[in-house]
């Protein structure tokens, strides 16, 4: 739903800014009206995914009354189809003819990467609430000045997620993952980790983003592999274990958050029970903030939040809090930033706050599927239990920024595979 709320310049303010060639723009008047364009996929498959993203923010808009500090907030969504040329298109028209302040959102990491160009380009904010792609925060950072991310970089529940499976016990391991760049940092940072502590990657299979049919992968994985870690997203999160369990195969599976994010959990039966994954928010963190969080949530849209729902929601929650500091004025895209970057947050998730290239540090959970009653709710269901807690994670984990940076980016063929057999 979006809000159409006051606050444009009165005809004669506008004459008088004509008088004195004055132009009436974004970045030089007071924010009497926020401009947020919000761009996401509002149909196709990523549908589910785009419509938590939109609801988190807009539930926050809600509590506060669609105004940040006084300004009246107007909630501008675009619909991206998950495809990141028409992202672009959509970006170009909020920030052209929309003059929006601000783009939030996109989705996949090839999206954020397209996206991050236009907020050079046009000088304007992008806040990465849900892409992680990885260099948006490390290698191409000065690139996009104008770029800060809320959500997570792909890697950074994985280098703890790496590290806890070695502690496990595990020492063979066989991933498959989704074949876009999203898939390469998450599956890429598990393994680094993994293989840090001792662990080995005995065989990396990449099935193309969107498969829905996992014949052709499943018969391949190794035999003597002691777990498998899966990295799937969309629909394919759903249909990848459910084919897993009828192919009789019972080895223990892990999963980057987005294979069993509440986005699809709650369409996934006891085929995923007992399977273990990683990621910055879970809906089963047992804290006052988050049950409340789930409690309005759930109330208001029928369904348990996704972490897409939560980082939304807070990312609403963090503009906010920078209009506080500005008095409910546009500071312009820099200061924005600058004030943005500097803040911390009690966040639904848990405590977050900035590194010096505007990515979140912030806890990842260790989180296991398991039925049960949560929250004072009668029924039991399938819930993301917090098992382990990695407090302030960095996107750079223990190998420091320095050294981390001098690495390539996680992709198809780095960590090379060099147990592959």
């Amino acid at each position: 739903m979006l809000h159409k709320l006051g606050g444009s310049c009165s005809w004669m303010v506008v004459m008088g800014c004509l008088a004195l060639g004055v132009s009436v723009s974004r970045t030089s008047a007071a924010a009497e009206e926020l401009r947020i364009g919000f761009v996401a996929p509002m149909t196709g498959g990523f549908a589910q995914v785009g419509k938590d993203m939109s609801n988190g923010f807009q539930m926050y808009l809600d509590e506060v009354g669609g105004s940040f500090a006084g300004a009246k907030v107007k909630f501008i969504v675009e619909d991206s189809e998950a495809k990141p040329p028409v992202a672009v298109r959509k970006a170009e028209k909020l920030v052209l003819q929309d003059k929006v302040h601000m783009l939030v959102g996109g989705l996949l990491a090839s999206t954020g990467y397209a996206l991050a160009p236009v907020s050079t380009r046009q000088k304007t904010v992008y806040i990465a609430s849900v892409p992680s792609a990885d260099d948006l925060t490390q290698r191409q950072s000065a690139d996009y000045p104008y770029v800060i991310r809320t959500g997570w970089s792909s890697s950074q529940p994985s280098h703890p997620f790496g590290e806890w499976a070695c502690q496990q016990g595990y020492k063979r391991i066989v991933t498959i993952g989704a074949d876009f760049a999203f898939g390469y940092e998450v599956v890429g940072g598990f393994q680094r980790a993994f293989e840090s502590c001792g662990g080995k990657v005995i065989q990396k299979i990449w099935p193309p983003l969107g498969t829905q049919d996992f014949g052709p992968y499943i018969p391949t994985l190794k035999k003597d592999a002691d777990a498998i870690f899966t990295l799937m997203a969309g629909p394919m999160s759903l249909q990848f274990p459910k084919q897993l369990a009828d192919a009789g195969i019972k080895k223990p599976v892990l999963g980057g958050g987005t294979s069993y994010d509440e986005f699809v959990l709650p369409s996934m039966g006891d085929e995923v029970h007992g399977h273990v994954s990683a990621l910055q928010y879970s809906a089963a963190l047992d804290t006052p903030k988050n049950a409340a969080f789930v409690k309005k949530y759930r109330e208001k849209y029928g369904k348990v939040p996704s972490y897409y729902s939560e980082s939304n929601y807070t990312t609403a929650q963090m503009i906010h809090e920078v209009f506080k500091k500005t008095g409910g004025k546009w500071p312009g895209a820099q200061k924005f930033i600058e004030t943005l970057s500097k803040m911390k947050f009690d966040a639904v998730r848990g405590p977050v706050h900035f590194d010096d290239m505007r990515n979140p540090v912030q806890n990842v959970y260790i989180k296991k599927i398991e039925r049960k009653k949560m929250f004072g709710y009668p029924n039991d269901e399938l819930w993301n239990t917090v098992t382990k807690t990695y407090p302030n994670v960095s996107q750079f984990w223990n190998y420091g920024k320095t050294e981390f940076l001098k690495q390539p980016v996680y992709s198809r063929d780095y960590p090379p595979c060099k147990f592959c057999e």
